[in-house]
């Protein structure tokens, strides 16, 4: 079982999360994973208020830290992903919370709920990634 360093390690790579946003992996279990991003100018749309791809961007990666952090060789990418935007982000930074919902024979099903640091929820994404049986057999 990967640890949480070794899974901050696998992830580093994917740059435009870690190093463009800022994302950073709080916790991570089979199925699951927290992540947290501060809110930055880089992260404004013209309001002056995070933008929607940012708010994306951390629920993608969450999601994909929850499908991803604990295959041994294997690499999910998403298949498709929505996201209901609920209320304005006005803390200073952003939580999500992934789970899987569903693991069905070709694909899985992850929610993911983002909050702001006063605890609002500001949007839900769902994000579907193929099962790791078909990625190692193929059918």
């Amino acid at each position: 079982m990967s640890t949480l360093a070794e899974i901050r390690s696998r992830f580093q790579n994917d740059r435009f999360a870690t190093q463009a946003a800022g994302i950073i992996i709080d916790e991570a279990t089979e199925g699951y994973a927290r992540c947290s991003m501060m809110l930055t100018p880089r992260h404004e749309n013209a309001r002056g208020k995070p933008m929607g791809g940012a708010i994306f961007t951390l629920a993608d990666f969450a999601a994909s830290v929850a499908a991803n952090g604990f295959a041994e060789g294997e690499v999910a990418i998403t298949l498709n992903g929505n996201i209901n935007f609920l209320a304005e982000a006005k803390g200073e930074c952003l939580i999500a919370k992934a789970h899987r919902v569903k693991h069905g024979r070709s694909t899985t099903v992850y929610s993911v709920d983002i909050f702001d640091d006063l605890e609002t929820l500001v949007a839900r994404a769902t994000c579907q990634y193929p099962s790791s049986y078909q990625l190692r057999y193929g059918s």
